[in-house]
């Protein structure tokens, strides 16, 4: 057996996580950690996944990606069909080749949900579209605000955790409670219990709140500045609406309900830069309840980011026996 086989079967299943708060850092951190062991990365992120949306989502740009592969970016339409199950499944289609090629996956991404249904390879085999439909429906008639309060009554924890305003994260755990008759908030946190279905290790990059919150605020005026209306303007004519799943992401909505005359621009960008803060101080306390979670806090690497990354490399050296 060559030293080739023998090193791609020793990274077999073998898997790091890149995972922290929107507008951390985690882009330009997971290029050089790519570079460095040989990896291709797989996104994580419920919006990066559709084509058309790429100011709003903070998408990686080719010249970003220095010729390092990435996969589950530009994948759909904004109208088609996208659920933590379609990402699950079509992750793993990507991890086959990965592990193939001989490199390491490298899952990159703020949706921590997403993250637990890849690790611990949850089963959505129950699921049931008809009845996510029917829920859709009665977003589309009442309101997302209508359906928080039916999850409130049935699942507290969720309906405390869960924004009123994300209708994708309400609907599923509706759905989950309709085909179980278990809160998902006790699903997730038996699912924290479960041992990963990889080897995997799994960092989440932080900063201090004060810089991190004025990363955020600086990256919607950015992201205005390179026409993040224009580019909501555009889906709209292409038929885009606020009851489509892809237009619940978190500057899309706000510059949709401007759009429509619901506010005025400096109100949807307000709401947007709050609503981005409260976004990511969930990000935090879901990645806080996981187990195996190591934490790279910037501050205590004094913001050098060739510290961050030998000290990742390090650990994922150590961990998972790559080279």
């Amino acid at each position: 057996m060559g030293s080739a086989t023998i090193m791609a079967e020793a990274m077999k299943r073998s898997m790091i996580v890149l995972s922290g708060p929107t507008a951390v850092g985690k882009t330009k951190l997971s290029i050089a950690l790519a570079k460095a062991v040989g990896g291709e990365i797989v996104s994580a992120d419920s919006v990066q996944v559709y084509r058309h949306m790429d100011i709003g989502s903070a998408k990686i740009t080719k010249e970003e990606m220095n010729g390092v592969p990435h996969h589950m970016i530009d994948i759909l339409e904004p109208w088609e069909e996208f659920s933590v199950a379609v990402f699950q499944e079509r992750c793993k289609e990507c991890l086959s080749g990965i592990y193939e090629r001989g490199h390491v996956p490298i899952v990159t991404g703020g949706t921590g949900f997403y993250v637990q249904a890849l690790l611990r390879d949850v089963d959505f085999s129950d699921f049931r579209p008809e009845y996510r439909a029917s829920l859709e429906a009665l977003a589309e008639e009442k309101g997302t605000a209508y359906l928080h309060k039916m999850l409130a009554e049935v699942d507290p924890a969720s309906g405390l955790a869960i924004h009123p305003n994300n209708g994708k994260r309400i609907i599923r755990a509706l759905e989950y409670f309709y085909l179980t008759g278990e809160p998902i908030s006790v699903h997730n946190e038996r699912e924290r219990e479960r041992p990963p279905a990889y080897d995997v290790c799994y960092f989440v990059l932080n900063d201090l709140r004060e810089r991190l919150y004025r990363r955020i605020d600086r990256r919607v005026d950015e992201m205005l500045e390179k026409g993040l209306v224009e580019e909501v303007e555009g889906l709209r004519r292409m038929g885009c609406h606020k009851g489509m799943v892809s237009m619940q992401g978190l500057g899309y909505k706000e510059i949709l309900a401007y759009l429509e005359g619901e506010t005025t621009l400096e109100e949807a960008v307000e709401i947007l830069k709050r609503d981005t803060r409260h976004f990511a101080k969930r990000q935090l306390t879901w990645f806080r309840r996981e187990r195996e979670v190591i934490w790279v806090n910037k501050n205590e690497f004094q913001y050098d980011e060739d510290k961050i990354l030998q000290y990742m490399l390090a650990y994922a050296r150590r961990m998972l026996h790559i080279q």
